[in-house]
């Protein structure tokens, strides 16, 4: 059966937005499955009135974590408010006029990625104007069964991790939409167009769809698959690969003794969390981002078994086992550079969702089973909210 997307059922996309003054909140990866992008699609039939840019920008020419400007889109001459600048919600004029906002955007299974803050800064205002919020879904590129890190730690809560859910939650966009308007209390008029013929097992590569980069650094349904692990990278003084061809597959530093590495892996638990993955051994030089134009002795991350393959478990066992191995390894110092973090943070405290993975005394096996146990409360806690069968 063939997945029709969010923006493609036009019907109940009628019932909502016919007669009706929109803002839609969307980029160049929202597109439907012959590739029209969803501003497009919805202004031949609908009155859209302003547009609401995420991180990355309306048409995806923003670099990772470069704040985006308001002003015209040239393609549809239509106002865009940034969403990732001074502001992370629409302010109250800017909605004012509208009778509905709309959410269109790709997400891709990780609690960091950060259009999901941004889905709850608009749902929040939304609430607080008391203007309905209409989610297209999308698939989740990684699927919908597997769970797994830690829930967040609200101490460590920031823009890229706002609420307690999982590092790979195992949501579409649409389910974590309604997952925190409930849990969370928004309080918003919510509602999900959702898609028809999706199912939980499935991956990107597996609908019959074309693969659209969600931002510019997610090439490829590869680089998603391992990005809700080595993401942990970019708390790190390794490189994660920004700059390469193949973006969160690489890890490594022109300082990285790889057989010192490979070795320090052959312990049970570190072999566990490296099921359905292989490491090769290889060499990179990054142009842009950590260790630009430095030759990287680094490892490609190799995925075997997508039903075995954990990637948070997987760079968790690769982190400890470089740290332990050499002194040249550091988190990255605290910044106050993140939005929404209180204070100033550790980086990898906010990625990975606490301060546990720095802890002196880290001990792999036991924060690999608090994972699981975390993983295993959410999955139920999960299920009322879940609008997909397996």
């Amino acid at each position: 059966m063939a997945v029709l997307l969010g923006v493609e059922r036009d019907a109940e996309l009628g019932t909502y937005l016919s007669g009706r003054t929109v803002g839609l909140v969307t980029n160049a990866a929202a597109t439907d499955s012959s590739l029209v992008p969803t501003v497009d699609r919805l202004r031949e039939r609908f009155t859209i009135a302003s547009l609401f840019g995420p991180e990355h920008g309306i048409r995806g020419d923003a670099a990772a974590g470069d704040a985006v400007a308001s002003g015209l889109d040239e393609r549809s001459g239509l106002p865009v408010y940034s969403l990732y600048g001074e502001n992370r919600a629409p302010s109250a004029d800017q909605i004012a006029e509208l009778d509905a906002v709309v959410i269109d955007l790709p997400d891709v299974g990780a609690r960091f990625y950060t259009y999901l803050s941004t889905v709850v800064y608009v749902m929040q205002a939304c609430a607080a104007a008391s203007v309905r919020c209409i989610v297209l879904d999308r698939p989740n590129p990684i699927g919908g069964e597997i769970v797994e890190g830690l829930m967040l730690d609200r101490r460590f809560s920031s823009f890229v991790g706002r609420f307690p859910v999982p590092v790979r939650h195992g949501l579409t966009i649409g389910e974590y939409a309604v997952y925190i308007n409930e849990t969370e209390r928004v309080g918003c008029d919510l509602h999900v167009v959702t898609m028809t013929g999706w199912r939980r097992k499935l991956y990107a590569d597996q609908l019959g769809l074309p693969w659209v980069m969600p931002s510019p650094n997610l090439p490829t349904v590869e680089s998603a698959t391992v990005y809700a692990g080595t993401c942990l990278f970019e708390g790190t003084n390794l490189s994660e690969g920004r700059g390469t061809t193949k973006p969160f597959e690489l890890i490594g530093a022109p300082w990285l003794d790889t057989e010192r590495v490979l070795r320090a892996l052959r312990s049970e638990s570190a072999s566990r969390a490296l099921a359905g993955v292989r490491l090769r051994e290889c060499r990179f030089r990054p142009h842009i981002s950590k260790h630009a134009g430095e030759t990287c002795r680094g490892l490609q991350l190799h995925v075997t078994d997508r039903s075995l393959f954990r990637p948070y478990s997987a760079a968790v066992a690769l982190i400890d086992s470089i740290r332990r191995t050499h002194d040249e390894f550091v988190f990255l110092e605290p910044t106050r550079g993140v939005p929404d973090a209180p204070d100033a943070r550790f980086f990898i405290d906010l990625l990975s969702g606490d301060d546990s993975l720095r802890a002196h005394d880290f001990r792999l096996a036991e924060y690999l089973t608090r994972c699981a146990e975390d993983s295993a409360a959410f999955i139920e806690a999960r299920s009322p909210y879940l609008l997909y069968p397996a």
